[in-house]
């Protein structure tokens, strides 16, 4: 009979990693019912291997080594096993020891560890995944360290515990090598495991996006359908890859469709060709598509795109069917984008891929295009196809249940192919994550997302993401404080897109004006004063100028040192006859390149009215829009990053490397817009993302203050949730609360009771003259405006009188709960808070007490931790900041103090994740100084956050 685990199966530890060729593979614990699979995992381990692992030659596992490593108790003996198909390809097990290497028990602090790799899924990574994963779980166990001994001549296993970025020791000892590992996150371990995720998940991206061969499964024996709808665009498209076509009901005898290879399934195709299929395009049933999926995972296809509907966009039952396709893809080492997708496009030219509905292939370009709806898909195509912009790469992820944006952002980040991110969203299903990447990608490209869904509080029906409960204003500075152009529809996204794949970057918000038309100038003045730029007086050339004229004004204002950007502005203009010129935009736009071309590298854009032909003319150059059989010549992918070109030779590739911030794009066109308030927008988000870019380039520090008592803290948190209360949070006494902000400089001025008068004089006596009396009832708490607060009370006669008004006006004392306190310095009135959301992280939040923030809304938010530039800007990014530099002639007040109570603020709650809400309300802040009047803090026990744990895979 065997025996149980001491603890019951820690199902959390289960997780689905990506490797570092891009497979995925799932890690879990090791049971009792892993018997038969270890014996025939141990079968397929080379001698050598299993010589490095058990020092000595090691044939087999006896009956008792089997019982050993099959049966843990989870807490002093535990094993992981990393599984494809079902199988283990690897395992990892540690045993908690005592100082003399003896088993132990907790609270012994250290473990031996050790690992073992099938030889033919060694070099994939695993070993690194599965080393994350088995120290985190000693970590939640109590364990610090882990000890291995290796053998000198195992050195992959060496390099495995070296790089992975832990401080460790290191010696020789009896002919091996002894390592011991503190596993406590370093800086370095985090960098070391986000790169390692880079990768891996780039990787992933790049085998859906330039395959060596695809098959169509669901092919239809008749024209038209979804299957033979993307064969034909495959074909049309000009893909450089092997194609097949499958369908299940082919005659044996057919063997050809449209031209391709025609067959019954992949395995048909691999026995037949003894050629693997990379990708499988699936347009089947929803209920034939785990036959397909099968088929494909056992014959060694990498990813899957999913056409078919019927899943989680259709209600609980198709969720769950969403779900178990996820988890069959994955248990292969599949990655699935879908269901319920529109395809994918590469527009490489080593490639030419378009596996998707999209009946016409997008000119090739620098603009990568996700989205997450088929229906803005096509709308996002075939707009930016009308402005003549081309892209890299197009992906259509449907329910988004596997791959998302968070993959793209990894690719996208060094795809030399691609210069600007375009992203449509309707949940951020890992905003943490999200905002991470963003940040990384937007510190060398332009990201700009629009989002939908923003007010509905709900995810749309297909996507399983849990919907984050942060308030959309707040993603929105979250977008901001990353580096993340954020527009409100797809027009902008458009507008936007097309500037920053075409112009360089603004040095500045100073904008030249010029044009043929006074009020289009005055419009675009007016337009350009409203979205904060500073626009300088407009230039008309009046109606009767002509081509040359637009030349020599717009390369005079170029090579002004006083402008940053240049908008021209055209209407049609009239010849001698009265009759418009023919030719007007075509050779207006001859001249504007000519102009630009020549001048310092500023953006220029053109707001058109009628102008017939100007568009098209101006996109005709483009660096957005690769001319067809003249790719620019690549550079090749740098040591370690993912090769992008696809299956041709990588001689043959297209893709330029990006133009660095400042220069004009090689043969750019210049963007053309039909209204002056559409150019400007775009402009003034170009600007912003330039300053940003600029400001990124020196990160601000998040200072150390010498008078934080971080381990003081801990312990008095320890303590506090030691006591019974809600486990989903308790809210400290204000004594408790007090003391805890006082741990990091945070004083709150104190309150005294008063439950009666004769109770408030002796408080006022020990505070001193002047008071204030408050009342702190749930219902009147910082209501100023109901009369529950009386100020500036000099002596015994006022404050008697003022708690007889306070009682007689609002209730009796036990009901209103007042007390006093000392009066502060006057100043402008104040809130700091942070908290805590599962899904994105500890925010900071500041405004202004009273309506500003309440009734208004104004807010800023960053998060944390936060640095000094973040907390500066934090002030300042409010409407109402003019309040605290001296608006109206008032003395501006101590925003320093104020910065420093936001980053003390954010050092509490980054320090110490138990604290999971604060909120210091009123901050009085005057010339001098600050005064924190009221405060609330809220600990629970931690979380566990999805971004800083071992990388996996979202679990939907």
């Amino acid at each position: 009979m065997q025996t149980q685990p001491d603890h019951a199966y820690p199902a959390h530890w289960e997780a689905d990693v990506v490797l570092r060729d891009g497979g995925t593979a799932r890690i879990r614990p090791i049971t009792a019912e892993d018997a038969d699979r270890l014996v025939s995992f141990y079968e397929q381990v080379s001698d050598e291997s299993k010589y490095y692992r058990f020092f000595a030659p090691y044939p087999r596992l006896s009956a008792k080594d089997v019982h050993r490593f099959t049966h843990h108790d989870y807490v002093d003996r535990v094993g992981l096993a990393v599984t494809v198909g079902g199988e283990f390809i690897a395992t990892v097990r540690f045993d908690r020891i005592d100082p003399t290497g003896r088993p132990a028990s907790a609270p012994a602090d250290e473990a031996e560890v050790a690992f073992l790799v099938q030889d033919a899924h060694q070099g994939r990574g695993v070993a690194s995944a599965l080393l994350e994963h088995i120290a985190a779980v000693a970590r939640e166990r109590g364990i610090r360290r882990f000890a291995a001994e290796v053998l000198p001549a195992n050195g992959k296993m060496i390099k495995v515990f070296r790089d992975a970025g832990y401080t460790q020791k290191r010696s020789f000892e009896e002919g091996s090598v002894h390592l011991t590992l503190d596993l406590e996150p370093t800086a370095e371990s985090l960098a070391v495991q986000r790169g390692r995720e880079q990768r891996a998940e780039a990787r992933s991206v790049q085998r859906l996006l330039a395959p060596r061969s695809v098959a169509v499964i669901g092919t239809g024996r008749a024209p038209g359908g979804v299957g033979r709808t993307v064969l034909r665009n495959l074909l049309g498209a000009g893909y450089t890859g092997r194609t097949y076509a499958v369908n299940r009901a082919f005659a044996e005898s057919q063997t050809e469709l449209e031209g391709v290879p025609a067959f019954r399934s992949v395995g048909e195709i691999v026995a037949r060709t003894a050629e693997p299929v990379d990708l499988a395009i699936v347009a089947v049933p929803a209920e034939r598509v785990p036959e397909a999926v099968a088929d494909c995972g056992e014959h060694g296809v990498q990813g899957l795109v999913v056409l078919s509907a019927g899943y989680a966009e259709s209600g609980a039952q198709g969720r769950l069917l969403q779900r178990e396709l996820v988890r069959q893809a994955r248990s292969y080492g599949m990655r699935i984008i879908g269901p319920n997708a529109f395809g994918i496009i590469n527009t490489s030219q080593a490639v030419r891929l378009n596996a998707s509905l999209a009946p016409e292939t997008p000119a090739a370009g620098r603009i990568g295009l996700f989205t997450q709806s088929g229906a803005i898909g096509i709308a996002l195509l075939a707009g930016l196809h009308r402005r003549g912009a081309g892209l890299s790469s197009f992906i259509s992820s449907g329910n988004r249940a596997d791959v998302s944006g968070n993959d793209f952002l990894q690719y996208w980040y060094e795809d030399q192919d691609t210069d600007v991110v375009l992203l449509y969203l309707e949940t951020i299903g890992n905003p943490r994550k999200f905002s991470r990447l963003a940040r990384r990608t937007a510190a060398v490209k332009p990201v700009v997302v629009v989002k939908g869904a923003r007010h509905s509080g709900s995810e749309p029906p297909g996507h399983a993401v849990p919907a984050t409960r942060v308030p959309d204003a707040t993603v929105g500075a979250l977008l901001r404080q990353a580096g993340v152009i954020r527009v409100d529809t797809v027009t902008e996204l458009v507008d936007a897109g097309i500037l920053l794949a075409d112009q360089p970057l603004p040095a500045g918000p100073r904008v030249a004006i010029l044009g043929n038309s006074e009020s289009l100038g005055l419009l675009t003045y007016d337009a350009c004063l409203a979205a904060g730029l500073r626009p300088l007086p407009p230039l008309d050339l009046t109606t009767a100028a002509t081509p040359s004229d637009f030349r020599s004004a717009l390369a005079r204002a170029l090579a002004d040192e006083g402008c940053d950007s240049v908008v021209v502005t055209a209407i049609p203009w009239v010849g001698e006859d009265g009759d418009p010129q023919a030719g007007d935009g075509e050779v207006l736009a001859a001249a504007l390149r000519d102009a630009a071309a020549t001048a310092p590298a500023k953006p220029v854009m053109v707001v058109h009215v009628e102008l017939g032909g100007l568009a098209d003319a101006l996109s005709a150059a483009t660096s957005t829009r690769t001319v067809p059989g003249q790719p620019p010549a690549a550079a090749p992918p740098a040591e370690g990053t993912p090769d992008t070109r696809g299956p041709a030779d990588a001689s043959e590739a297209g893709g330029a490397a990006q133009d660095a911030p400042g220069a004009r794009p090689t043969g750019s066109r210049i963007p053309a817009y039909p209204a002056a308030e559409r150019a400007v927008r775009a402009l003034s988000e170009a600007v912003g993302y330039a300053q940003w870019r600029r400001q990124a380039a020196e990160p601000g520090r998040v200072p150390e203050y010498d008078d934080i008592d971080e381990s003081g803290a801990g312990a008095r948190i320890e303590a506090l949730l030691q006591a019974p209360g809600d486990a989903r949070g308790i809210t400290l006494a204000p004594a408790d609360a007090h003391d805890l902000l006082a741990r990091y400089g945070i004083h709150v001025r104190p309150t005294l009771p008063a439950p009666g008068p004769d109770d408030a004089v002796r408080a006022a006596g020990r505070l001193g003259y002047p008071v204030a009396l408050k009342t702190t009832a749930p219902h009147l708490r910082h209501r100023a405006d109901l009369g529950g607060v009386r100020l500036d009370l000099a002596n015994e006669e006022q404050l008697r009188q003022a708690y007889a008004e306070l009682t007689e006006l609002l209730g009796k004392p036990e009901e209103l709960q007042p007390v006093v306190q000392a009066m502060a310095p006057r100043g402008v009135d104040t809130v700091v808070r942070a908290a805590l959301d599962p899904a994105v992280g500890a925010v900071l939040s500041f405004g202004l007490a009273g309506a500003p923030s309440e009734l208004l809304g104004d807010t800023s938010h960053r998060l944390v931790p936060a640095t000094d530039r973040d907390a500066a800007e934090l002030i300042r990014s409010i409407r109402s900041a003019p309040l605290l530099f001296g608006w109206r002639g008032s003395a501006p007040v101590d925003t320093p103090a104020l910065e420093e109570l936001l980053l003390r603020v954010s050092r509490l709650v980054d320090d110490h994740p138990e604290v999971i809400g604060i909120s210091l309300e009123p901050v009085v802040v005057a010339q001098h100084g600050l005064t924190v009047l009221g405060a609330s803090v809220r600990l629970a026990p931690p979380t566990t956050q999805s971004d800083l744990g071992p990388r996996r895979l979202p679990s939907y």
